[in-house]
Parts: structure tokens; sequence; C-alpha cells
């Protein structure tokens, strides 16, 4: 019977998301159908407590500030300035150009939260920056399309921010977590990098006119205010002056101030920045709202507690566990934007984590590293449609490219798992 269930809303599910149906609307309704057919419980005034509460909650504040603050910063000469200020730096270290893709998408996703934000952002000056200095453009959409999925490990992370809703577990925690592993990662793109270009040497370009080394400090004074923008975000959290809350109304204010410096904050820019991140947020809110009601839902049927309980009959170790749910969520990730499978599955997974002794920190920036995979993995892949966008190819085309960070990281899941101090010391740090 609990198969049967189980094998109803699930084909409940693909079945409306395949009729176009949004995302936060299918929750919805197979929430209601899971309670209307198999629970006693009435449907209606549950439904709108549990889509109230979601809605309403103080902590999600911290979501559409973030959204705003990236929205603001993808208006302005930012990246550009990005750009200038890095490549000087970059111009001696083997694959040269081709790291401004990691280090930029790095740079930015510390004050995006977004990876598609990220991807758009440094891919619309990059992209056409190497093509016309002559880097191959395989390699550059390969490295464009890992890097800018740091938008998502890197604080401020709006992943971060749903799952510790969903999960209950503390967002600033999650945001301090997340620093160690994003430079992790964001260096085994650049190793793979410089091993590529070794191994390729004909077809890095040659280097560009050396400059002195005050010359390249002069450059890098573009970087300012992106770096005091990071470090005021990041700092008030790690410091524990601003709750994850307030330091997004300090980048909102921070991202603003910046904006009007440069000259590039007119009331057009202004209205289309808190329009696009209005739009992005209400989905999202949907989304959430939609799968708070279906948590309620299962629980009701009883489906979470029994998956748990079975997972746990399977007597699997703790390296086994995540073995099982790396596959699970990448399996999810072809088919559901991440998100979605964050606050779809955390109702179902946490007791069994739980169960299991997985530190639910630890946990969220492992759930993060594989929603990341899913960036890049079709046929949904939100990196894939945005770099489909600029560069007009096949998503086939794409994704067969970004299989090398892909496989990166893999290896980055199981680093952290045999190293998990990577992920807990900063936030242990934190608390003591």
């Amino acid at each position: 019977m609990d198969l049967t269930i189980t094998a109803l809303l699930i084909g409940a599910l693909f079945l409306i998301l395949g009729c176009g149906v949004w995302v936060g609307l299918t929750l919805t309704g197979v929430a209601w159908i899971g309670m209307e057919l198999f629970t006693s419980r009435p449907v209606g005034d549950a439904m709108a407590v549990t889509i109230w509460g979601a809605a309403s909650s103080w902590t999600l504040t911290a979501l559409p500030l973030f959204i705003w603050m990236g929205e603001i910063l993808f208006r302005t000469k930012l990246s550009e300035d990005m750009f200038k200020g890095l490549a000087p730096w970059l111009e001696r270290l083997p694959g040269r150009l081709l790291h401004t893709n990691i280090i930029g998408s790095t740079i930015f996703a510390a004050v995006s939260g977004s990876s598609a934000a990220t991807c758009a952002t440094i891919g619309k000056m990059t992209l056409p920056e190497l093509a016309k200095r002559g880097y191959p453009e395989h390699i550059t959409i390969g490295t464009l399309a890992g890097a800018s999925t740091l938008g998502l490990l890197i604080p401020p992370s709006i992943i971060m921010i749903v799952y510790g809703v969903t999960a209950n577990v503390s967002i600033a925690q999650l945001f301090i977590a997340g620093v160690v592993p994003g430079i992790l990662l964001a260096s085994l793109f650049m190793g793979y990098t410089m091993v590529w270009a070794l191994l390729n040497p004909d077809q890095i370009p040659p280097a560009g006119p050396s400059m002195t080394f005050v010359e390249k400090l002069r450059e890098s004074r573009n970087l300012l205010p992106v770096v005091a923008l990071i470090g005021a975000v990041l700092g008030s959290v790690y410091s524990g002056i601003a709750t994850a809350t307030e330091s997004a109304a300090l980048g909102v204010v921070g991202a603003l101030a910046i904006a009007i410096v440069q000259g590039g904050m007119r009331w057009q820019q202004f209205r289309d920045s808190l329009l696009g991140a209005t739009r992005l947020y209400c989905m999202i809110a949907l989304i959430l709202a939609g799968a708070a009601f279906l948590t309620l839902s299962m629980g009701y049927i009883g489906l979470p507690r029994q998956l748990a309980e079975w997972i746990g009959a399977l007597g699997l170790s703790q390296l086994q566990l995540i073995v099982v749910l790396m596959g699970f969520f990448i399996v999810l990730g072809c088919f559901l934007d991440g998100i979605s499978i964050v606050v779809l599955t955390m109702g179902v997974l946490l007791p069994t984590i739980e169960k299991a002794g997985i530190d639910p920190v630890w946990f969220g920036i492992f759930v993060v590293l594989v929603v990341e995979m899913a960036q890049i993995t079709p046929p949904v892949g939100f990196n894939l449609f945005v770099l489909q966008g600029m560069t007009k190819k096949e998503i086939s085309y794409l994704a067969k490219h970004s299989v090398p960070m892909f496989l990166l990281m893999v290896g980055a899941v199981l680093l952290i798992y045999f190293v998990p101090g990577i992920v807990t010391w900063l936030p242990q740090q934190m608390a003591g």
C-alpha cells in the first residue's frame, strides 16, 4: 500500500510538471491529492495555515534582500571592473585569462547568492573577451559552467537560506560553513584549468604585455568595491554583529551605494532591479509554500517516517548513505531545480540523517554541493540554460564540456566526507 501511494504521488508530480504547471502549484496540488485521498484530515484549513506560515517566516526575509542585492550589482559596472582588476595577476599562470571565469565567479558568488546570476554576469563579460583573445570556446564554456555554480556554495547563498528554513538550521552557521568548501572547489577548478593548459600549450594564446607590480596594484583598485561589500556582509555575520537577515539588508545598502557611486543607478535601473528581485522571489516563495504543504501532507500519510525506517533498515554505513543520497539528488536534479529539490526532500530525509548521526550543518553543505551538480546536468540544468542563451549552443554540447567540472564536484563531496573539518571548523570557531 505504501509503495502504491508513493508511486501514485510521484506519478502525479511528474504528470503535472510535464503539463507545464508551475512547480509551486504542482507541489500544492500533489499535497492536496495525498491529503484528500489518504488521510482524514480536512484539507482546506491545513493548506491555508501551512502556506501562510511558510510565506510569513521572518527568517525568509533574508532571501528577497540577497536576491535584490544581486540584481542591483548585475546592473552596475562590477563585472567589468573585476576583469580589469584580475587580468594583470593571471597572465603568468598556466591557463592565463581562463582563470577570470573561476575567480570572477568566486568573487561575484559572494555578493550574488544565485548561480544563474553569476553565470549570466560573468559570462556576459568573459565569453566575448576570451573569444576575442583566442581562447578555445569549449574550455571557456566548461570553466564558466562549473565555476558559476559557486553562486550556491559561497555565502550569501539563496539555497542555504532555503535549506536553513526547511531544516531549521542556523543560516549564519551555514553561510560560514560554505566559505572553505567554496574556496576548495574554486581551487580544484583552477587546478584542472592549469593541468589542461599545460597539456595543451598550443591552444593557449601568448601572454599580453608584462606589467610592473605597481601597475598591477593600480589595476587592482577596481576590485575594492566588491571586496569591501563581501567583507561587510560576511564580516557582520561571522563577528555576530548581525544576523543573516540583517547582513542581507546591509548588503542591499552597500550594493546601492556602489551603484550610485559608479553612476550606474538611475530610476530605470532601480526599478528593473526591484522588479527582477520581486519576480524571482515570488517564484521561490510559491515553491516554498507548496513544499511546506507537501511536507505536512507527507507527514500525515506517514511516508517520511516509513522511508526513513526503510533506509535505516538497509543497514547502510554513513559513507554508503551519502553515496546513495548523492546519486538520488543527481537523478532528481535532471528534472527539478535546486530549490525544489531541497524543499521536496528535506522533510523526508532529515529524520534519516539525524538517525545516521550526520551533522545537519555538514549535510546542508553536502546538499548544496550536489545541487550544484544539478545546475549542469541536462535536461533541467539552469546554468546550461543560461549558457545556451548566451552562446546559442546545444544543451548536449554544453553538458559535454561541463563533465570535468561535474567530476571535480564529486571529488569535493568525497573530500568533505573524509575530512569533515573542511565544513565544520569555521562554524565551530564562530560558535566558540
